[in-house]
């Protein structure tokens, strides 16, 4: 069994445990697993920090590596929010738009089931997916 952080595309973040991360996979294709807080099927494997026992020599920068990963990653976030346009569940409909010069070239963010993933991937719309890190309150 694996414990897994969870996140939905509202940002709620929640644990789950699975037999192997092949049975998260198959579980989240058939939308069988559902937010905790609001019930939304649309989930991903949230960014975890890594388990490092402190006894371990490497521990130390092992840890400083997570950190500065988790740094980075928020980093990239809050310089995706400020610099491209949130188009939230739509993300595949614009992205098709703007790959087939439907609309004017922009730069957007927003959330894609891995069934529209794939099919952007099968058109040769280049696109990217990251695993955005769980906003905390401070």
């Amino acid at each position: 069994m694996i414990l897994y952080d969870v996140v939905c595309s509202n940002d709620h973040v929640f644990e789950a445990w699975f037999a192997d991360s092949e049975a998260f996979d198959k579980q989240r294709q058939k939308g069988e697993i559902a937010c905790s807080i609001c019930g939304d099927t649309e989930v991903s494997k949230a960014l975890m920090a890594p388990n490092i026992s402190a006894k371990k020599e490497q521990s130390a920068a092992q840890i400083t590596e997570a950190a500065e990963a988790m740094k980075f990653l928020y980093k990239m976030r809050e310089h995706v929010e400020e610099n491209c346009d949130y188009v939230g569940n739509k993300f595949a409909e614009e992205a098709r738009k703007i790959h087939n010069d439907e609309v004017e070239k922009r730069d957007i963010y927003g959330e894609a089931t891995a069934e529209e993933a794939a099919q952007l991937r099968e058109e040769g719309v280049e696109f990217g997916e990251i695993p955005w890190p769980a906003r905390h309150d401070a």
